[in-house]
């Protein structure tokens, strides 16, 4: 095994958190799976362009950025998964390097890969944004440019059953329900709406939703977090009280610009075009080819979904307070330990859902853990300006790093606590590598890893 594949196992398994959180045993087994998926990953790499499959995971970019365009109420991980789920289909039909995630359509051997995937991609994203379709009607053409007429004819053909079948798969899927309220009584520990909008529970209907992957959003449930009158619970709210205090005097400038930049960010689209912006720049980099990326966009994607479908499980399994509530109605939590700021509040504005665990947590954990064992190594440096009102530029040395920056904003911003930030990676590190071990697998490995 060489030193950069080496270096992914470090940087993802040699944590004392989970360590402590997820047992020696089960320690053991993750770093054994982890060195079993990652022998087998692909060695070929191509030419460092876009290729169809970046070239529409832009135009899905564009789509979600503009207002109106995804849903309030459904996440946009969902749609990213979609197409990019579709997309693999599609060009793994004509490849067949990799299993199949839903279709293989058959006697597609001299079929265009582009023109495959960006059929697939433009009927996905016509069913999911009716409203812009002159505009994938555009990107579609310029896609197919070059492409022969009959090689075009058979992509065409792969990929309108590739979508078709995505479609159909995610027809019922859960998320065009409509969220139900969330109410909890005034118990000590009990979440409550938040000031200063004390907005009702949003996304209520997500632990009901089919996941992409993993059989349901318990299957990676992390345990109940630590009693009130705990010395955790206690040292956690006091860590939190400090440092993510709107006028706290710990908190350093740096850790104040990363906490407004990840906050400007934490909606149901940023946080998704955050990650796959990530994606495609690295893939860029380091010259993947077509077939590459149709997996890696597919795996990452869906990790994504599934890792916060579980953190929202927990959430309102849970139904753990807030710490702008804990703090404030410390005198009422039975611990020792804490004390009272009845008018304290976080450096950055609250979500409308309990605490625990961490959704940043977890899709960090989750993009980063799949972008490392896909590309063969943790250690790959970028940068990113986030977007208004914070225009900061943030640069990382390795994928862990900017997971673990996404992690610890939530904490310097005053909205979790510590042990939701564990919980929250425990659930992406799971569940990212959950999917690379089972899913679009290799075929010529896939003897070598536990079924599905």
């Amino acid at each position: 095994m060489d030193r950069s594949r080496i270096q992914v196992l470090r940087s993802f398994t040699d944590r004392t958190v989970l360590r402590s959180l997820l047992g020696i045993h089960a320690y053991v087994v993750l770093f054994v799976l982890l060195v079993s998926a990652v022998v087998a990953l692909p060695q070929k790499l191509g030419s460092g362009a876009e290729d169809v499959v970046l070239r529409w995971n832009r135009a899905l970019e564009d789509t979600v950025r503009t207002p109106g365009q995804q849903p309030a109420t459904i996440v946009a991980a969902r749609s990213y998964a979609m197409m990019h789920g579709a997309m693999y289909d599609a060009v793994n039909s004509i490849d067949d390097s990799y299993e199949p995630y839903l279709i293989a359509v058959p006697g597609t051997k001299n079929a265009s890969i582009e023109a495959a995937a960006a059929q697939a991609a433009y009927d996905v994203l016509v069913a999911l944004f009716p409203t812009r379709e002159s505009i994938f009607q555009a990107e579609l053409q310029a896609s197919m440019a070059g492409v022969s007429l009959y090689r075009r004819a058979q992509g065409i053909m792969v990929g309108h059953q590739a979508a078709a079948a995505m479609l159909a798969a995610r027809a019922n899927d859960g998320w065009m329900a409509t969220p139900t309220p969330y109410v909890l009584p005034l118990t000590p520990g009990n979440w409550q709406p938040t000031p200063t909008a004390f907005a009702a529970a949003a996304f209520t209907h997500y632990p009901n939703v089919t996941p992409f992957a993993l059989t349901s959003g318990t299957q990676f449930l992390p345990p109940p977090p630590p009693s009130l009158s705990s010395l955790e619970y206690a040292a956690a709210l006091n860590e939190v009280k400090a440092i993510g205090s709107a006028t706290s005097a710990t908190r350093t400038a740096d850790q104040t610009e990363a906490a407004r930049a990840w906050g400007s960010i934490g909606n149901p689209t940023g946080v998704a075009v955050f990650w796959n912006y990530i994606a495609r720049s690295l893939a860029i980099a380091r010259g993947t080819t077509t077939v590459e990326n149709a997996r890696l966009f597919a795996m990452i994607n869906m990790a994504h979904h599934d890792a916060l479908q579980t953190s929202f499980t927990s959430k309102f399994q849970y139904g753990l307070w807030r710490p702008v509530t804990a703090i404030r109605r410390a005198d009422e939590d039975g611990n020792a330990a804490t004390d009272a700021d009845p008018t304290w509040l976080p450096l950055i504005p609250t979500p409308p859902y309990p605490t625990y665990a961490g959704n940043m947590a977890s899709i960090g954990m989750a993009n980063a853990s799949v972008l490392a064992l896909v590309l063969g190594r943790d250690d790959l440096g970028t940068t990113y300006t986030f977007p208004n009102p914070t225009n900061a530029t943030r640069s990382w040395a390795s994928l862990a790093a900017i997971a673990d920056e996404a992690t610890k904003s939530r904490e310097w911003g005053g909205i979790h606590f510590r042990f939701d930030s564990v919980a929250g990676q425990s659930i992406g590190l799971n569940t990212g590598n959950y999917i690379f071990t089972r899913f679009m697998r290799p075929r010529t490995v896939c003897s070598e890893v536990p079924a599905n």
